[in-house]
């Protein structure tokens, strides 16, 4: 049986790329067969092949799938900003209609672990009164989400799960990647979380010296998803 999430955070900045590589790192070494979209990126370089993203590439280097950048990331653009403006920039229209065929064709391609990234947290908008999140919607895939553990964690996500929630889609797990290891009552803040939120936690990642996928992988256990 196939499984698809689309992964999302509790803010910007908080190893939601990090996090989603080593998911997928954990289905490799169970092995399941992988495939991975970004489907927008800002923030990309410039080399001879186009536009790349780091957070792309980190994803497409766990996919087991043969696929090429364009298909994980289709849309890049260079500026480090919000993409909706990025894209603005360049006279693209970001809405969920050019977002969503590229995305289906990924998950079209039926590996057994398929993740879908989106951009910052859930309300990142795109053109018109459009959000990233309408494309999670449109693509009807349950979320995974990433807690970036920091002061003022529990708040941003509480309402990212009652968001998701609310919008009709389900949360099917989340992760604690603790971001500030020197969070005041660390634990304390984690029990609560692990409370409030309807999801299982997949599993805390510590503050690594080096996050690759491998070593974020060991931290996580994909039996606690809940439609596993």
């Amino acid at each position: 049986m196939t499984q698809a999430y689309f992964v999302t955070g509790t803010d910007t900045e908080i190893g939601k790329t990090t996090i989603a590589a080593g998911l997928l790192h954990a289905a490799r070494l169970q092995g399941l067969s992988t495939a991975a979209a970004k489907p927008v990126a800002s923030g990309c370089m410039r080399t001879a092949d186009g536009l790349r993203n780091d957070d792309a590439l980190a994803l497409l280097a766990q996919c087991s799938l043969p696929l090429r950048y364009e298909e994980v990331n289709p849309l890049a653009f260079e500026p480090a900003i919000a993409p909706h403006l990025a894209a603005r920039e360049v006279g693209i229209k970001l809405d969920v209609a050019s977002l969503l065929p590229p995305v289906q064709a990924i998950l079209a391609k039926g590996a057994d672990f398929s993740l879908v990234e989106g951009a910052g947290g859930w309300r990142v908008p795109l053109a018109g009164e459009e959000n990233l999140s309408d494309l999670a919607l449109a693509l009807g895939i349950p979320v995974i989400l990433v807690v970036g553990v920091r002061l003022g964690c529990i708040n941003h996500a509480q309402l990212s799960a009652e968001a998701i929630e609310r919008d009709g889609l389900r949360l099917a797990g989340w992760v604690a990647n603790i971001v500030e290891p020197k969070t005041s009552r660390l634990e304390d803040n984690l029990a609560t979380l692990g409370e409030r939120l309807p999801a299982p936690c997949l599993g805390r990642v510590p503050h690594l010296g080096k996050a690759t996928a491998a070593a974020v992988a060991e931290h996580l256990n994909l039996e606690l998803l809940a439609d596993w």
